[in-house]
């Protein structure tokens, strides 16, 4: 996984599975920049009650991860609960970004280890390629949403 300051793009390359991991790390470095220097406070603030706050979009993001690896690709169990988008106070900044950084590891393994056509148990049809792109997709939304929150608490924008 990238560290937080590398933004810059991945480079093409011929090997599909790792030109998709290498932009999921990317959208995942986009995410970690927007929480890197937020206060715990701050990280739980919703401003005027809107949008999510930066801990509840990591701390969901680790479990998009989990469900759709763990879960779809493994076989696991698939539980989401809504508290994972509002986690308490307890839960650090450290604690988030060091779980999404263990998260993205064990998901990174994974895919290595699977065929890209490997079968999704989650969602008839799809394939481990099929599951890369969602989670792309879903890490892009969420590094947009969170680069959004980032301003409203203190200005600062991403790429």
């Amino acid at each position: 996984m990238p560290k937080d300051t590398d933004f810059e793009l991945p480079r093409d390359h011929t090997d599909e599975r790792e030109l998709l991991v290498d932009w999921l790390d990317f959208l995942r470095g986009a995410v970690l920049r927007s929480i890197s220097g937020v206060s715990d406070e701050d990280a739980h603030r919703r401003h005027e009650g809107k949008l999510l706050p930066l801990a509840g979009i990591v701390n969901h993001l680790v479990g998009v991860e989990r469900r759709w690896i763990d879960g779809g690709m493994l076989g696991g169990p698939i539980v989401r609960r809504e508290e994972e988008f509002f986690p308490g106070p307890e839960l650090s900044v450290a604690d988030v970004t060091r779980a999404y950084r263990e998260r993205a590891e064990k998901t990174n393994r994974v895919v290595r280890e699977l065929p890209l056509d490997a079968p999704n148990s989650r969602r008839e049809g799809a394939t481990l390629r099929w599951t890369l792109l969602h989670l792309i997709n879903e890490t892009a939304r969420h590094a947009g949403h969170a680069d959004a929150t980032r301003e409203l608490i203190d200005g600062a924008t991403g790429e």
